[in-house]
Order: C-alpha cells, then structure tokens, then sequence
C-alpha cells in the first residue's frame, strides 16, 4: 500500500480531476518544453514520459511546428485495484512558430527516455557572411 505525504500534491490532482484537465483531442492539454540554440542549430527538447512513439505526431506547415502525443491507459487484468493514479491520460499537444530563419526542411527528430528532442538547423541565407566590395569607380563625373 502506498501512503501519500504531500497534501499539496493530493490538492492539484484532485482540482485536475474536477476542472476536467485531462487532454482530449479537441482540447489538448499542454506539455513542458525547453527551446534553445545550439551553435548552428536550434533545439527543442518536449518532456512526454509514457508516450509511445508510434503516438507522437509532428508536423510542420510553413512556419508553425505542431506536436501531438496521446498517453494512453496500461490495460490492467480484471483483478487489479488501483491505488494510486496521478499520471495524466489523454492528448497533449504543443505548437511552436518557428522563425523564417530556420530550416525547416531538415528538422530532425529524436526520442530517448520520454524526450522528445527536435534540432532545426539555422537556414543557410541566416547565418552571418562577408560582404567583399567591388573595386573601381562608382560614378562618373558630368561636365557642363
């Protein structure tokens, strides 16, 4: 038997449970994610623990990323008595505008540990490149 410590705890589960917060597919519920560069390549890194990958869907149209991933329920045998369940269930959905920097075309996806990792290199036509300056004479001068 589990015991429970932390009333705190017990008191967001219970609110959840009531305000209906389980994600649905009309109404998705958010996940946590961390967004940032990496040399020349821009990361994000989005926390689905218990996610199998066949239920985790990203798309990208133009500029806006879009990740969605459903946790299903482990089926349990009849003569099994729940006693403890503060997991959340259901769909979770994220969606990321992504800047016209980037390239979009070669976004690489990773999941390792319950981590979704996306890397997205910076586009070529971003990154900072020298301007030579053309030698000889610019403009003529006019005689009158």
């Amino acid at each position: 038997m589990l015991m429970r410590t932390d009333p705190f705890r017990e008191f967001d589960r219970l609110t959840q449970q009531l305000l209906n917060t389980t994600g649905t597919w009309s109404r998705p519920s958010a996940m946590p994610m961390d967004a940032y560069r990496e040399g020349e390549v821009y990361v994000i890194a989005v926390d689905l623990p218990g996610v199998s990958p066949d239920a985790i869907d990203i798309d990208v149209e133009r500029n806006m990323l879009t990740v969605r991933a459903e946790r299903r329920p482990v089926t349990k045998a009849d003569d099994v008595q729940m006693e403890l369940s503060e997991r959340p269930l259901g769909v979770f959905s994220r969606q990321v505008v992504l800047a016209d920097t980037l390239d979009t075309e070669h976004i690489r996806a990773d999941y390792d540990a319950g981590v979704l990792t996306l890397r997205i290199p910076i586009a070529e036509r971003a990154k900072p490149r020298k301007i030579a300056i053309g030698g000889g004479s610019a403009h003529k001068e006019i005689s009158g």
